[in-house]
């Protein structure tokens, strides 16, 4: 969409849960396309505030769908919305929720649904630059090196990590296509965290990294999908690049902040 005026509206330009604000700037504006990628998306904020959960990332949703039905609506879902026991799933993989912000993301999703002008597109982890500098996977892992932390990093828990430059791309060609419904949008490897975690390393040598690999067996606390690697073959076949993986990107990028 080469011609299109992009408004991005921060948390400091509009707040969302400002139902009154929210309808002022539909009105204002008079958006032709909207990309809803705002959410409460930690799961453990999200168990420790159910309630705020719900409302970030269920009533919100549900107001921007009602303001835009007539339009195309873009959603930014999970792979956390399967349980993580398979692996590889497509779009048509039923989904089982373990945690309070999955649960909330399925509940956004079948509000979507019930709209054929709107996309869902699953992803996985994102990585890249975040104005707070702690929003991406990679952002955090960071941090937590140049405080000299160890990070412990399951050995048998599987996500597609993505560059998040890689996700705008593709969200912007699968909307340009105007071809709404379900997508899965991630790396193209399969990688366990401390897989992950081992090629930042090596991209970071300067903070002296260090990873001590553990296993979900091992971890007590709120349930974790083991597995939630994605199959993006539909999206992969209208999209004009191929989905790289995560350290495909890394070594194509070497001088690239990340």
């Amino acid at each position: 969409m080469p011609d299109a005026t992009v408004a991005a509206l921060t948390r400091q330009r509009l707040d969302l849960t400002d139902s009154a604000a929210v309808r002022g700037a539909f009105r204002r504006d008079n958006p032709q396309l909207v990309i809803h990628c705002a959410a409460l998306s930690r799961s453990p904020e999200c168990e420790v505030n159910p309630a705020l959960a719900r409302q970030l990332n269920v009533a919100v949703t549900a107001l921007l769908a009602d303001l835009a039905a007539a339009i195309p609506l873009v959603f930014l879902s999970t792979d956390l919305v399967f349980n993580g026991r398979a692996g590889h799933y497509d779009e048509a993989a039923p989904v089982h929720p373990l945690g309070v912000y999955a649960e909330t993301k399925v509940a956004a999703e079948q509000i979507l649904l019930a709209n054929p002008k709107h996309t869902i597109i699953r992803t996985s982890l994102n990585g890249g630059t975040s104005p707070t500098d702690d929003r991406g996977f990679n952002e955090q892992m960071r941090r937590r090196w140049q405080a000299g932390q160890a990070l412990k990093l399951f050995t048998d828990e599987f996500r597609s990590p993505i560059p998040a430059e890689v996700t705008a791309r593709a969200i912007w060609e699968l909307a340009a296509q105007d071809k709404p419904g379900l997508y899965h949008v991630a790396g193209s490897e399969r990688l366990s965290r401390v897989q992950i975690g081992q090629l930042l390393a090596a991209r970071w040598p300067q903070l002296n990294p260090r990873i001590e690999p553990g296993s979900l067996k091992e971890y007590q606390g709120a349930p974790r999908a083991a597995d939630t690697s994605l199959n993006c073959a539909k999206a992969q076949r209208l999209l004009s690049f191929r989905l790289p993986g995560l350290a495909e990107w890394l070594n194509a990028h070497p001088e690239d902040v990340f």
